[in-house]
């Protein structure tokens, strides 16, 4: 699905492996050399290159403006954003936005590239960039020094209409500044605009300023901010100002929370007598209007009903039903994807999809919706956002960026496979499912959704519903081995790694898309962790690509010098490998802390020890349980047996920050046992 705002990547194809792999700013670095590519290198580097467009007044006003003491060390500042939205009568609209940027230090660099993007349904009416370097000279640059970068195909899509207007201008060095006025023509798709005021940068002064028609109406929600009423302009205008916004600063942040989940901004809705059905921005208004794109595409063809009922044969049990039609989407349509305008959020016909065996979110979640209705069971469309946070309850819009499927559940069916699990207001149950997320077993759901909010969208029974945080017994790691300890400190045994969930997820890709040399180079980097000198022989791996059992890795491990004699002393890990790391710091905590996923981890350990050595001292016991999370272990002799076990258990996707201590004392007890030693002296 199309993100709105979301600004395409470079189009130039020896850029498109890195941006594939790169951060907003390192995004919007690989457009500007995309586009230079395009324009043949050109810039206005060589000196003073005035178009018809000399700097204007508003951009020197706002590069001279004394800056504030900000918290933190921010790369950049926004020192300028204004934003006007106009609707016209027929409820097209014209965006005009005048943004200018101070480069603080050489890591803001990034932030000194122009780009808009746009796509088949929007057109950037006009575009003008300024830059004033350090020394003070000004540049303006030239039409043909913009480029126009088409977004390549990547990660299982092969066409997006959506393009960007870049530029690379001179000057982007500390203290420097950066200017450019942009006006952008769009049709929505849904009389729906975002202001969204506060991303990674502190901000000094901003506005957004909505003109309506005569006739129209709006109405306002917040996201992560409390309601601000606009400034009435007369003539059917409204403004809006956010001056002194801070940035999100997450850089430095352990455990950090997605930059989306944190970011405040206001969605405007608007209706009036030019936009035929009215939207009244609310979740339900939007439910309605996606029936209004899905409807007749999710009719189940000849062909997809022959499917449906061969895959279900001879199963009377609805879960095993769902299952069956679930796994087949989830595994046998390829996700591919085209995108051109409202199609961003439009999915295609089921039987085209049925016919082609590929496409995007809300495709495979169409083409499972239809067979699902084939055989008696009713699903519909889920809209969620792959980031945690980012959809807020308060704020219905259409920021969601993905699409998946709600599985109505007969009234009084009961199952122990039912895992992610959540009941609308109507009193209906939804089994959540993503038929795009190929490595999650079916009935579960994978972690960066698992406590977010999502759109189920059911027309005039459309909400907001909050997914399910699943149980930890269903993301597990449990690993054994039993190792001989000889007197010159080797340790030599065999280990055996049990893994389901979603943190089998990383080994499951190495181990059904990499070759054998990439899969040993993984394994190595993954016992290298914990030893020096380490060797793995006897690799095998089973049950790669059967998600409802166990990725079972077991091998042969020898170490050098894993025990260390200090003096007649013997030292000895009792845990031998894996770690749970939490990392944590020591600052005070203003933002919720991200736990990723929840999971259970075992480790059994037994060594045996050296003839003519005995244990002098054992670790402590450990148990710690702050309520998200607990961990135990002990370390104990069984005979010439030194045996340690532990478990680690996360009940929580996220913890508040006033939690943070507690985090803390959970990190600190893991790295005190992981680190611990056992002591070995000669028998007497």
């Amino acid at each position: 699905m199309k993100k709105r705002g979301v600004i395409p990547r470079a189009a130039a194809r020896q850029w498109r492996n890195a941006a594939s792999k790169a951060s907003t700013g390192e995004r919007l670095i690989l457009l500007a050399l995309g586009a230079l590519l395009l324009v043949g290198g050109t810039s206005a580097r060589a000196g003073n290159l005035f178009g018809p467009q000399p700097v204007p007044d508003w951009v020197k006003t706002a590069a001279q403006q004394k800056l504030p003491e900000f918290h933190g060390n921010p790369k950049a500042v926004v020192l300028l954003e204004d934003t006007t939205y106009t609707v016209d009568a027929k409820g097209q609209a014209v965006e005009h936005v005048r943004r200018v940027v101070k480069i603080l230090r050489p890591q803001g660099r990034e932030y000194g590239y122009a780009a808009v993007w746009y796509d088949k349904d929007s057109k950037v009416l006009s575009m003008h960039v300024w830059s004033i370097d350090p020394a003070g000279h000004e540049y303006s640059m030239k039409d043909n020094e913009i480029g126009d970068v088409g977004q390549p195909g990547e990660g299982g899509e092969l066409y997006s209409d959506e393009r960007a207007k870049v530029a690379d201008p001179p000057g982007r060095d500390p203290g420097g500044i950066v200017a450019y006025e942009y006006e952008r023509c769009q049709r929505p798709y849904l009389a729906e605009t975002n202001w969204e005021f506060q991303d990674e940068l502190p901000r000094i002064q901003q506005s957004f300023t909505l003109a309506l028609p005569a006739g129209y109406t709006y109405t306002t929600t917040w996201a992560r901010h409390g309601k601000v009423d606009g400034i009435d302009m007369e003539n059917h205008s409204y403004r809006w100002e956010m001056n002194n916004e801070s940035a999100i600063d997450l850089e430095q942040v352990p455990l950090s929370p997605g930059e989306g989940s944190q970011a405040a901004r206001m969605t405007v809705h608007y209706a009036g007598p030019g936009l035929g059905e009215p939207q009244d921005g609310t979740w339900v208004g939007i439910g309605e209007w996606y029936a209004g794109l899905e409807r007749d595409r999710l009719a189940a063809s000849p062909d997809i009903a022959a499917k449906a009922q061969e895959l279900t044969t001879g199963k009377t049990d609805f879960y095993d039903k769902a299952e069956a039609i679930g796994e087949f989407v989830q595994q046998k349509i390829r996700y591919f994807v085209i995108e051109m305008g409202v199609g961003g959020y439009q999915p295609h016909a089921a039987e085209d999809i049925y016919r082609g065996r590929y496409g995007d979110c809300k495709d495979k979640a169409t083409l499972l919706s239809a067979m699902l209705s084939s055989v008696g069971i009713h699903s519909a469309l889920l809209m969620v956002d792959t980031e945690r946070g980012v959809i807020d309850p308060e704020d219905p819009s259409i920021a969601g960026n993905h699409m998946i499927a709600a599985i109505e559940i007969p009234a009084g069916y009961a199952s122990p496979k039912l895992h992610s699990v959540v009941t609308a207001k109507t009193g209906k149950r939804y089994l959540i499912f993503d038929p795009t997320w190929e490595m999650t077993p079916f009935g579960q759901l994978e972690h960066n959704l698992q406590g977010s909010y999502g759109v189920l969208l059911e027309g005039k029974d459309s909400q907001i519903i909050q997914l399910p945080v699943m149980d930890p017994t269903l993301n597990t790691i449990h690993r054994t081995g039993t190792f001989d300890l000889s007197v010159d400190g080797t340790l030599k045994g065999s280990v055996k790694d049990m893994r389901f969930g979603d943190v089998a997820v990383g080994r499951r890709r190495v181990f059904s898309g990499q070759d054998e040399k990439k899969q040993k180079e993984y394994m190595n980097d993954v016992i290298g962790g914990d030893f020096t000198g380490a060797s793995m022989t006897g690799l095998k791996v089973e049950n790669v690509d059967t998600l409802d059992k166990d990725l079972t890795t077991s091998f042969d491990l020898q170490a050098s010098h894993f025990a260390s004699f200090t003096g007649p002393l013997l030292m000895v890990r009792p845990r031998v490998l894996g770690r749970y790391d939490l990392s944590v710091d020591h600052k005070p905590r203003h933002v919720e802390v991200n736990l990723r996923e929840t999971m259970q981890g075992t480790d059994d350990y037994d060594i045996e020890l050296p003839a003519g050595y005995v244990v002098d001292e054992l670790p402590d016991p450990v148990k710690v349980d702050v309520g998200f999370a607990s961990y135990v272990s002990s370390t104990e002799m069984r005979g010439r047996v030194l045996h340690y076990s532990r478990r680690y258990t996360v009940r929580q996707v996220t913890v508040p920050a006033s939690k943070y201590d507690e985090v803390q004392q959970l990190a600190a007890a893991i790295a005190a046992d992981e680190d611990s030693q056992a002591i070995l002296k000669r028998a007497n």
